[in-house]
């Protein structure tokens, strides 16, 4: 059981966390023709997309309610209702999410009513699916504002099994999967590829490696996300054979999607490392009654090799991490495997998964924290986000980027750290990193039976030649 330190700063100095708005933005952009609607100011909406634009190089639609000065004060609930109208009228949407920023919150806004309000005003709408979620920007992070849209997105829109007439099964070989922000869209790409050799048909939910994967289309512009989960597979949940949800900030939606459909669930904290993806894949054999392909087994060897391979340089490393509490606990899981200690773990928000993560202390707080700490422990690798380079080049360690945002690489957004293939890749990075800056070279052993000073050595005398 893990201690957790809560922030005790008045401030953050080099933020680590970004806001639930994002996150929700997030989940929500995993659907196809989906668009979200940040209710606050323009400002609150511009930061954002800043941020997915330079992590993941692409368009991304983004709307808001612009609220002023007036409103802010006034109530802004006519900002919700045209503004949800309008987004319907213009771009036609499949979903569309209403989240709240702190301004919003702190007006003291009501999005459910503003929603019922809009649903009887303009009925000419009721077939955009529109969810409202709660994501105050002054509490939480990106985890759980992605976990807490998609619980509104499940309650919503996957309907009861007693009322739509759905059987868990009637679709033997559809799964289901609940996927947490942690994965990456290559982690996707990896999963879905993963679930198919076992002649299984995989709904991911959302699907950000078909709506932010990079690839390019023939549409000049779309208001809207293109690929993605299509909304209309939330209506088949409850015929499929099982659910996976990956992913400890999930637990809640995945229960409450068994509750409401009868389909079992399957919780994965996370799928780094030997041990989480040996899980994964026997539950796979169960639910597919098949073998596990060859093809599976051998990459399953080769991560045994890779685990030999950079042992040496891993055993024993001092690692500081920062990230979400979901990637935090699963890199945590991820270096101990290998050897390597943990010295410091900085979460951006609390989380239940984290008193279950496996160190002595995890430290609610910031980058500040992270270098402070990392520098009294003597951490001698740093993983954290592209925020954290900085601290890492002025405590002269390196740094494996990891998380949400990674701005200063190309294609960190592809990464595949899940199954074996992806954990074996990131086995190889860490080594990589330790050997090009650890300089494992020995050191130069100075004998304390060395040489005396030049004014304590005897001289020979002229009669000695």
């Amino acid at each position: 059981m893990a201690e957790i330190i809560k922030r005790n700063k008045a401030l953050s100095v080099n933020p680590l966390k970004a806001s639930q708005p994002m996150g929700g933005s997030l989940a929500c952009l995993g659907f196809d023709r989906a668009i979200p609607m940040l209710h606050g100011s323009q400002g609150c909406t511009a930061f954002a997309k800043v941020f997915f634009v330079r992590h993941f190089r692409e368009p991304i639609p983004l709307q808001t309610t612009a609220m002023d000065q007036a409103s802010s004060v006034l109530g802004a609930d006519e900002n919700v209702i045209e503004g949800i109208k309008a987004i319907a009228e213009k771009s036609n949407p499949a979903l569309i999410a209403v989240l709240t920023t702190g301004l919003a919150e702190t007006q003291g806004c009501d999005v459910q009513r503003n929603l019922r309000e809009f649903r009887a005003k303009y009925p000419e709408y009721n077939h955009v699916a529109v969810v409202a979620v709660n994501t105050p920007d002054f509490s939480g992070c990106v985890e759980s504002g992605f976990a807490a849209t998609l619980y509104e997105i499940v309650k919503d829109l996957v309907p009861d099994a007693a009322s739509a007439g759905t059987k868990p099964g009637n679709r033997q070989r559809q799964l289901n999967v609940l996927v947490s922000p942690m994965l990456t869209p290559g982690d996707l790409e990896a999963l879905r590829d993963l679930i198919e050799q076992f002649n299984l048909r995989p709904v991911l939910v959302p699907d950000l490696s078909e709506s932010l994967d990079g690839s390019l289309t023939d549409d000049d512009f779309s208001p809207v996300t293109i690929g993605g989960t299509a909304v209309s597979e939330l209506a088949t949940l409850g015929e499929a054979r099982a659910t996976l949800v990956i992913g400890a900030s999930l637990r809640k939606a995945g229960e409450l999607l068994q509750e409401k459909t009868g389909v079992p669930s399957h919780f994965f904290d996370h799928l780094y490392g030997l041990q989480a993806n040996d899980a994964l894949v026997l539950a796979l054999t169960q639910i597919s009654e098949m073998p596990v392909p060859a093809r599976i087994e051998r990459q399953r060897s080769q991560l045994q090799d890779a685990m030999l391979d950079t042992h040496f340089m891993l055993g024993q490393l001092r690692v500081a991490i920062a990230a979400d509490p979901d990637q935090l606990n699963a890199l945590v899981h991820l270096v101990q495997g290998m050897g390597a200690e943990v010295v410091v773990a900085i979460s951006a928000a609390n989380a239940p998964v984290l008193a279950t993560t496996p160190v002595k202390t995890i430290k609610i707080g910031d980058l500040e924290d992270l270098e402070q700490l990392a520098k009294e422990h003597k951490a001698q690798l740093l993983i954290g986000n592209s925020h954290a380079v900085a601290s890492a080049e002025r405590l002269g360690i390196p740094v494996l980027r990891a998380g949400f945002p990674l701005y200063d690489i190309i294609g960190g957004y592809q990464k595949t750290w899940i199954g074996y293939r992806g954990t074996r890749q990131a086995l190889f990075d860490l080594a990589n990193l330790v050997i090009n800056f650890a300089h494992e070279e020995i050191e130069v052993y100075h004998s304390p039976y060395g040489q005396k000073p030049a004014s304590e050595r005897q001289t020979c005398s002229p009669s000695c030649h």
